[in-house]
Parts: structure tokens; C-alpha cells; sequence
């Protein structure tokens, strides 16, 4: 094929990218057109590339995603063309987004499309392109899931995989399950990221093995990918969306959980806080509350008084909800641990009311009114306690 010929296959790709509304404001279509300017300067430009260009400001959006793993992936293909052409104009990178993500406190620190389930648990759960599996993993999952998400291309998609693991060192096990994305550009984010996992990657910050069209994880150091390869074990489900298969293999690891692993990186992990109760209750200045579990007429009874002893609110219903929203709303609470003690209450009445218990309201909760506390029962090993 002549040079001009694959200028204009790259062309007609791109043509079809600006026809295509979920292109405007993607990553990759984005970065392509930005690319085909940098390769082709203005008086270089074949005259059906300068119009695709001179349009584009017209029509793209401020980018959204940096990609959709599309089943067809037009400016992909659009460079895939132009790379035939080799020499000057080969582009030599991948046109899906790479650059640094910016991270934010807690975990997971970079964005993505992932459900967490629980922080201390030791099984992270890769999806691929199978959002209804992920989704149906967060509602069944059991305790041994972290966290439960998908991934559509073996780049920025496993970076960004890799720092979320990484950030939280009692994840020492990866599923990955779902289809992968064999695709017109070929991504195979499952399949590079099994080959990463058995075989790193090179020189060149290729992962050795895989076989997606651009395996290339340039924003992420050689460092953190070998500590997650040596403590984190991946598991090869790709091709199976049964949500009993994935969950109980995540619960086989559980039972070969090795613990925690050290910290990659200590300044980004969150530790537990031993929980502690105050020296004294204080008092709400909005006042405070007697709550009822009136069996006779299946129902709740909450009573407001003010800290003069004046009673000033009754709210009655079925359900705590019912009791503690009006509670809000009319501003009948100020504090938020007496909140937090209000919600309680009213969670034990509603079940006493269910169950046909007793209820008996508790005091406010303090050292004073509790046994002494000999240690830290939060689980971790902070060595804290209080008494």
C-alpha cells in the first residue's frame, strides 16, 4: 500500500471518529487528532487531513473518559494506519491516555470505575469489561472483597490498578474474571496483565508477553511494579462471569491469606484509629431524648426535651427513619455524637418492636458509665488503649 493510500485510511478513520458523538469527548480521539498536528505541520498536511483538523474544534467536548474500550476503536485505528508508514512519521506511542493521574487522600487514591466493599479484606477483583459482574459482586461479595472493578486497556487500565492495590497492603490477592476485550485495536488488558504478573517488563517499560496492541506502562515506576508482583498473587478467571465461581474463589483465598504485606507506600496507607469513648457526656444544647418501644401500639415514641427539663416534641412511627428524619428537620439535635447515640436508640427500639424483646433506652456513652478498657480491641496492632 503507497504512503498516500495509508494517509488516507488514517484519515478516513478519523472522519469516522468525528462522526461518532462518543468520540468528542474521549481521550483518544482527543490525543490523536493532536498527534496527527504534531506529525503533519500545517504545510505538510495532505488537504483532506487539514479539514478533519480545521473541523474538529467545532465539535469535540471537553474529554470525559480517557477510554471506553469500544468494541471498534476508530482513532486507534487512525494511528494503527499511520505507524504503517514507519520512519518520520511512525508515532512510536500509544494514543490512549497515559498521563499521571491525579491522586487524592484516602484509599483508593485514583478515580475508576470500582465498588470498594471493605478496606481490610485481602482479594481485589478485576472484572475487565464485565460491568454487570462487577456491580453483581459488590451486592453478593462477601467480606474476604476489598474491592471489585473493571479494566479495558492493558496501560493506563493496569497502572492505575496497580497503584489502588499497592495503596492498600492488605490486599495480597487479584482475581481477574469477565471477558476481556479482544477488540479491533486489541487491548487485552486480562491477558497483559496475567503476563505482566509472570513476567514484568523490559527495558523499555513493555510488559514481556503481552499480547495488546500497546502494552506500555510508562507512568508507573519498575519499583512498584515488581513489589506488587512479588506480593500480590494473581488469579486467572478471564472468560468466567458466574458470580458463585468468583466469589468462591475469593473466599479459597481467604483461607491462604498470608496477611498484610509491608507498606509500598506508607505516606498514602490508612491506618486504623483504635476507637475510644469521651471521659464525660456532654450535654446538647438542643436538649435530649426519651425513646419508647410502645408494643401495645406497634410503634416508636420518641420524646424531645429541653435540657430545663420541659418537654417540647413527641414524634411517633413504625420505623427509625420515620422518627429520626422530622428529628433533623426540625433541628432537634445539634451534636453529632448525640446523633449518632439517637440513631442507635432508635435502631434498638425498632428491633426490640420487631422481635417483641424489652427495650431499655441506654445512657449516653462514656468511660464512667463503662467497664474499665484493658486494651485495644479495634483488631490492629497500633497498641493503643485506654481506660
Amino acid at each position: 500500500m503507497s504512503s498516500r493510500s495509508v494517509e488516507m485510511e488514517a484519515v478516513a478513520r478519523l472522519q469516522e471518529a468525528a462522526a461518532h458523538k462518543k468520540c468528542w469527548s474521549c481521550g483518544c480521539f482527543h490525543n490523536s487528532l493532536a498527534m496527527f498536528a504534531r506529525i503533519y505541520p500545517p504545510e505538510q498536511r495532505p488537504p483532506e487531513l487539514g479539514a478533519v483538523l480545521s473541523a474538529a474544534p467545532d465539535y469535540l467536548e471537553q474529554v470525559r473518559y480517557d477510554c471506553l474500550g469500544c468494541e471498534i476503536c476508530f482513532p486507534a485505528l487512525a494511528i494503527n494506519a499511520l505507524e504503517e508508514l514507519g520512519g518520520e512519521n511512525s508515532c512510536g506511542c500509544e494514543i490512549c491516555p497515559t498521563d499521571q493521574v491525579k491522586e487524592r487522600g484516602g484509599w483508593p487514591p485514583l478515580p475508576g470505575a470500582y465498588q470498594v466493599m471493605r478496606y481490610q479484606a485481602p482479594v481485589a477483583i478485576c472484572t475487565l469489561t464485565d460491568e454487570q459482574l462487577m456491580a453483581a459482586i459488590g451486592h453478593l461479595g462477601g467480606s474476604e472483597i476489598s474491592i471489585a472493578g473493571t479494566m479495558f486497556t492493558e496501560n493506563l487500565g493496569i497502572e492505575r490498578l496497580i497503584r489502588n492495590i499497592l495503596a492498600n497492603p492488605n490486599i495480597r490477592f487479584l482475581i481477574l474474571c469477565g471477558s476481556d476485550s479482544l477488540q479491533a485495536v486489541g487491548h487485552l488488558p486480562g491477558q497483559s496483565l496475567l503476563a505482566l504478573a509472570r513476567s514484568g517488563i523490559d527495558d523499555r517499560s513493555r510488559i514481556i508477553g503481552a499480547q495488546g496492541k500497546r502494552p506500555y506502562l510508562r507512568n508507573i515506576s519498575p519499583e512498584a511494579i515488581a513489589y506488587f508482583r512479588k506480593t500480590v498473587e494473581v488469579l486467572d478467571l478471564i472468560g468466567i462471569n458466574e458470580v458463585t465461581a468468583v466469589t468462591q474463589a475469593a473466599k479459597s483465598c481467604l483461607a491462604r491469606n498470608p496477611g498484610p504485606a509491608a507498606a509500598f507506600a506508607p505516606e498514602s496507607e490508612v491506618k486504623p484509629i483504635c476507637g475510644y469513648l469521651p471521659a464525660h457526656m456532654t450535654p446538647d444544647p438542643a436538649g435530649y431524648f426519651v425513646v419508647y418501644a410502645d408494643h401495645l401500639r406497634r410503634g416508636i415514641c420518641l420524646e424531645h426535651y429541653r435540657n430545663d427539663g420541659v418537654l417540647d416534641t413527641v414524634i411517633t412511627g413504625a420505623t427509625a427513619a420515620e422518627l429520626y428524619i422530622p428529628t433533623i428537620e426540625r433541628g432537634l439535635v445539634s451534636r453529632l455524637d448525640h446523633a449518632a447515640y439517637l440513631g442507635r436508640e432508635l435502631a434498638r427500639a425498632e428491633r426490640a418492636l420487631s422481635s417483641g424483646e424489652t427495650y431499655l433506652q441506654d445512657g449516653a456513652p462514656e468511660i464512667d458509665n463503662q467497664p474499665l478498657v484493658a486494651k485495644c480491641t479495634c483488631g490492629s496492632s497500633c497498641g493503643e488503649a485506654r481506660s
